[in-house]
């Protein structure tokens, strides 16, 4: 548990540092162009790398020392980081440096995640899995929680590149704590016989679709993340359309206090059953909270419902993360979670390509002065800039809700709980 701690602490720096420049980048953006679309393929760009290369990160994971590539994968995406620095510093103040940077960082952190997931089952034993799945998804809550909170301070008094800077530093940091306990892990090499990769490749995608359980969740988990993509993506112009950049930064971080309330309940529970009830619950309480998000302009409101959305995200990913866990065998997991990673995360890619353009061009005109739905649905939760958003969250929380409704009673999620291998 030891090695482990060290290694987590070392993604949580790095994850607090990449979630300050994921915020820098969307408000750049945002206040260069004034455009939700240009927000969205900004994040389209900085995620569909690392989803579409996922599988070959988890192949590579699953053949060589995979803190070896986690520490490859950590300090190579900063040259994304650095080329946006030095354009930005030599004065090309454009979008295409901001673009190619997020990309060039997004291709080399899918070396990085697979072998992460692998490494949390190579060290942990399975008791620990709900803790150690808690403890990764507070790392992860510090780009919401934390990272908003002090890029928005620091972009009162300087720029992005104070931004990008930071984030290069997490970066080496985060390496070196890798290093420092990779001689005392044993190095999984599973993969003995000459390399194939589309043998390897067709191994981890096997070990999907051969169990109906694990496929029922990831298709349930892509859902999830194509809704989920929606807040990610659109609460920054929503949020801006009447508030400033300080008050979102607050906001975002006050909110997400509830993720890491989730993790914290669910380290301190270290929930050992009842996974499949427990997610299903979750995933239809997060979309309840994330509707409640759009029918308003009150920060207050808003901050309470995203409160408990995130509080409720915890549960839904440790959960699904114990079952698959538990039932794809350890030498194969780097492939199995490069392939879940780009099939669930196809959902984020899908929602970033179509978000912004429906907030700014159907949805949005909808909901101003005059618009389609101003006499009626916008007299419930207000008309003008920022309210087709609105509209938008609701109807991605009441559909969110739908399908973790219909996939709760599918048998084969409930029965993944009662014949864990």
């Amino acid at each position: 548990m030891k090695e482990f701690i060290i290694i987590w602490i070392g993604q949580l720096i790095s994850s607090i540092g990449s979630g300050m420049t994921a915020f820098a980048v969307s408000i750049y953006v945002y206040q260069s162009t004034g455009s939700a679309t240009l927000v969205s393929l900004a994040a389209l760009l900085a995620f569909l790398p690392t989803i579409l290369l996922n599988p070959v990160g988890g192949v590579l994971a699953d053949r060589y020392d995979r803190r070896l590539m986690m520490i490859l994968g950590d300090s190579l995406s900063a040259l994304g980081l650095l080329f946006m620095l030095i354009s930005i510093q030599t004065g090309h103040r454009g979008l295409m440096p901001i673009f190619i940077g997020v990309t060039i960082n997004s291709v080399f952190v899918s070396l990085l995640e697979p072998a992460y997931r692998a490494t949390v089952t190579d060290i942990i034993s399975e008791e620990n899995y709900a803790k150690a799945s808690g403890l990764v998804q507070i790392a992860g809550t510090s780009k919401y929680l934390i990272s908003p909170f002090i890029a928005g301070l620091i972009l009162t008094v300087s720029d992005i590149r104070a931004i990008l800077i930071f984030d290069i530093a997490t970066i080496i940091i985060t390496a070196f704590a890798v290093a420092s306990v990779k001689k005392r892990i044993a190095v999984v090499k599973p993969i003995t016989h000459n390399f194939n990769f589309f043998k390897e490749f067709e191994a981890g995608v096997n070990s999907i679709t051969s169990d109906r359980g694990v496929r029922s969740l990831v298709i349930l988990m892509t859902f999830m993340c194509f809704f989920i993509a929606f807040i990610q993506t659109l609460m920054t112009p929503m949020i801006l359309s009447f508030a400033d950049t300080k008050k979102l930064g607050i906001m975002e971080s006050v909110s997400a206090v509830g993720m890491l309330t989730g993790s914290i309940i669910i380290g301190i529970l270290n929930i050992k059953k009842n996974h499949p009830k427990i997610l299903m619950v979750s995933l239809m309480a997060a979309g309840i909270f994330m509707a409640l998000v759009g029918t308003t302009t009150n920060i207050t409101f808003i901050v309470v419902s995203c409160f408990l959305f995130f509080t409720a995200l915890p549960f839904v990913n440790t959960c699904a993360d114990v079952l698959i866990r538990m039932r794809i065998p350890n030498d194969v997991q780097g492939r199995a979670w490069g392939m879940i990673s780009v099939i669930t995360q196809s959902g984020f890619v899908m929602a970033y390509a179509v978000c912004g353009a429906l907030a700014d061009y159907v949805f949005g005109p909808m909901l101003m002065e005059g618009g389609i739905f101003a006499g009626n649905i916008g007299q419930l939760i207000g008309t003008g800039e920022g309210r087709g958003i609105g509209f938008m969250l609701i109807i991605a929380g009441i559909l969110m809700f739908v399908f973790a409704f219909i996939f709760g009673w599918k048998k084969s999620i409930y029965e993944m709980e009662g014949s864990i291998r």
